[in-house]
């Protein structure tokens, strides 16, 4: 499998909106070409795993993960596995982002309006931004929030908010959302993330199932009061938890 890197970089996507918290970025992702190989190892890696969309396969193979993690963890950024990044925290493996927003396309259609519970580093806020119209991400630890900054700042990402906040309680002001995804597992889905779904959306979060056992849930919103469920992978998530620090 080839992946063309030159045709993923001239995704253009649409100015942000201005109203809400965050950081406004330019459209285009650059990165140093040293890497290049190593990205499309990865997505070949990826592949491997299982992922099959072509759209979500370009994106990890056009974002530098290496620019995400500290330098002395740069020999290990392009492998398929979970990295610290400091404040109890991780880069989550690539296979599993790229598994999240695969089952964020429902039949394959672009992304439009996307919410992230979890920026951690801005790795998967990167690579959402190659697929949604519009990302909002939302961190609870400012420390990681402005490390996230500074880590996305160099790559003017047109199409991304960054948001220091709750995640549990969303973005209302920017909702509906056609996607929500969460980096961190709960014992359920919060009730506000719910509400801030778009009708026809899918809502993609790993849930914990005992104190050892977590899987991947999808959440379709069907109706304005129906929502349907299906337990998916075996995943491993830091704790969501409420509040800022």
């Amino acid at each position: 499998m080839h992946l063309n890197y030159a045709h993923a970089t001239r995704f253009n996507p649409p100015c942000p909106p201005s109203q809400y918290a965050g950081i406004g970025l330019g459209p285009r992702m650059k990165s140093a070409e040293r890497f290049a190989g190593h990205r499309q190892d990865l997505a070949r890696k990826v592949h491997e795993a299982g992922i099959k969309n072509p759209q979500v396969l370009q994106a990890i193979a056009t974002v530098p993960r290496h620019s995400f993690v500290d330098a002395g963890l740069h020999a290990r950024a392009y492998e398929d596995s979970a990295l610290p990044i400091g404040h109890q925290q991780t880069i989550s493996k690539p296979s599993v982002v790229a598994r999240m927003i695969e089952l964020l396309h429902k039949n394959k259609q672009p992304l439009g309006k996307v919410l992230e519970i979890g920026t951690g580093c801005g790795y998967q806020a990167a690579v959402l931004s190659l697929l949604a119209q519009e990302v909002f991400s939302i961190e609870r630890v400012r420390a990681l929030h402005d490390l996230a900054r500074t880590k996305l700042r160099p790559f003017r990402i047109a199409n991304l908010r960054l948001i220091y906040g709750d995640g549990i309680r969303g973005l209302p002001q920017a909702a509906p959302f056609d996607g929500i995804i969460l980096a961190a597992a709960g014992l359920g889905v919060p009730d506000p993330l719910l509400d801030q779904l778009a009708i026809g959306g899918r809502l993609i979060a790993p849930v914990s199932k005992s104190e050892t056992e977590q899987q991947l849930l999808l959440i379709e919103r069907v109706s304005s009061h129906r929502y349907q469920r299906t337990a998916l992978d075996e995943v491993f998530f830091v704790p969501l938890q409420s509040g800022v620090i």
